[in-house]
């Protein structure tokens, strides 16, 4: 999860792109944990606050051994401090863990080799890991947004498939979400484009919203997610569910 995102006040708890966003993570997880007999170790890849993998935490605690926050920007003094807790913090994977799911929460998109990150994390896992990708999705829709996060490039279901094809993933699933907003989002970037400051942006467009539109959103999108695994056209995520070994 990017940090960036919530320095304009956004709360993940409320905001509705936060919190339909997860609704595919639990579903999947919850598809998991019923063919185990174990307990699964969550992973989460590029943490930042952790928002994702606590509240998987917090839904589906008798299915989890343990939650690793992965992310090279913890102090000594935060990972010291989670050093006996279920929920540890760290900056890297440590090696052989194995019956985990690894999330990757929009990371992928932030690092220039991507290739070389995801082989890196297959590597650590010893057997029985898996993961949840979601990426940012088709740069025709790049803006100032994308420029703001720091992101190297947005991704196409191909794409995606090439690069975990690359390094040896299984794929169970691909498919985009918030495909029904994508043209109104389209649009306006494009629109946007000409007026934005794209060497040196000041924010990104997640903002607060009134309560009644927040409400409408999630619950429209949350809908939507039913429908996810057969949309392969458009959205503006781009999702991957599989196996790392």
């Amino acid at each position: 999860m990017d940090l960036k995102e919530l320095e304009s006040g956004v709360d993940p708890k409320k905001h509705w792109y936060y919190q339909s966003k997860k609704v595919p993570l639990f579903r999947y997880f919850k598809k998991l944990a019923r063919e185990h007999s174990k307990k699964l170790t969550v992973i989460d890849f590029g943490s930042g606050s952790g928002f994702f993998a606590y509240e998987l935490f917090e839904a589906f605690p008798e299915h989890i051994e343990e939650v690793l926050l992965i992310d090279i920007g913890y102090t000594v003094d935060e990972m010291e401090s989670t050093e006996n807790d279920p929920v540890k913090k760290l900056r890297y994977i440590p090696k052989g863990i194995s019956d985990c799911i690894v999330i990757m929460m929009d990371v992928l998109e932030h690092i220039e080799d991507d290739y070389a990150i995801l082989k890196e994390i297959r590597d650590a896992i010893s057997s029985d890991g898996y993961y949840f990708i979601t990426v940012p999705a088709f740069m025709s829709v790049w803006s100032s947004h994308d420029v703001y996060l720091g992101h190297y490039r947005r991704y196409t279901i191909p794409m995606l498939k090439k690069l975990l094809d690359t390094c040896h993933c299984k794929i169970y699933h691909q498919y985009y979400i918030y495909g029904s907003i994508f043209p109104l989002a389209w649009a306006v970037r494009r629109l946007k484009r000409n007026e934005e400051n794209m060497t040196n942006p000041e924010s990104s467009d997640m903002k607060p919203l009134p309560r009644p539109v927040n409400f409408a959103l999630k619950q429209y999108n949350t809908f939507e997610m039913n429908f996810r695994k057969i949309n392969k056209l458009f959205g503006l995520t781009c999702v991957a569910e599989g196996k790392l070994k």
